[in-house]
């Protein structure tokens, strides 16, 4: 058959070629690498951002209700709360809650007067951090929206969410190891988690005596 030249790539476009060939590479090597490298930088505490939706399988019965075992006892409880009732709420709770306003008559709201830092408030279970606050707002705002509502109010730049789903289905507040906490009521201010007290009284290693103290803790 007839010979036919071949189109010749001009210079310049094999540059353009040949760069976007590296950005590719590049990209795909960083999306492959990013998981690996931000792992060795070691845990963090996501807190803030949007809502982190979980499965209902959360809340399966466990060996103690939804837990995995009993809420801590009451020396390891702060506010007052009593054992019994943080490991009804907790443990044996998923559609009602303690009364209205029953965080008013544990000794929080004595422990927090005239302090500015936030509060880490702990799993009445297992301890670990669920909510910090106040977060973008003051004490007293703080305390002005849980009166208002009945409950402890969080806002999403409260939560922990590395400790913390919301079921999309029902809108129950859980720890991911099956605590029940609460519900999100959403008003115009955005997502509100309305969270028992009796849930989130775990006290710190520090307060509970297993090492020093520390400041970001109520003592």
């Amino acid at each position: 058959g007839s010979w036919v030249r071949p189109r010749l790539i001009p210079q310049s476009m094999h540059i353009v070629l040949s760069a976007v060939t590296v950005v590719v590479v590049v990209c795909c090597a960083a999306t492959l690498l990013f998981p690996a490298v931000m792992g060795n930088f070691g845990s963090h505490v996501a807190r803030g951002g949007s809502a982190v939706l979980g499965d209902v399988a959360l809340m399966d019965a466990k060996e103690h209700g939804t837990c995995s075992h009993p809420a801590k006892p009451d020396a390891e409880l702060r506010w007052g709360v009593p054992h019994t009732l943080a490991d009804k709420i907790s443990c044996f709770t998923r559609r009602y809650a303690e009364h209205s306003g029953y965080w008013e008559s544990t000794s929080f709201l004595e422990s927090v007067q005239g302090r500015t830092d936030p509060v880490t408030f702990r799993d009445s279970v297992t301890g670990a951090p669920l909510f910090v606050a106040p977060q973008g707002r003051s004490w007293a705002e703080f305390v002005k929206e849980s009166r208002a509502h009945g409950w402890p109010s969080f806002r999403d730049s409260e939560v922990v969410w590395d400790s913390v789903r919301v079921i999309g289905s029902s809108g129950e507040t859980v720890s991911l190891t099956g605590t029940h906490l609460g519900h999100n009521l959403p008003d115009r201010n955005g997502n509100r988690y309305c969270i028992n007290i009796a849930s989130i009284s775990a006290k710190s290693p520090e307060e509970a005596g297993l090492s020093g103290s520390n400041e970001h803790e109520l003592r």
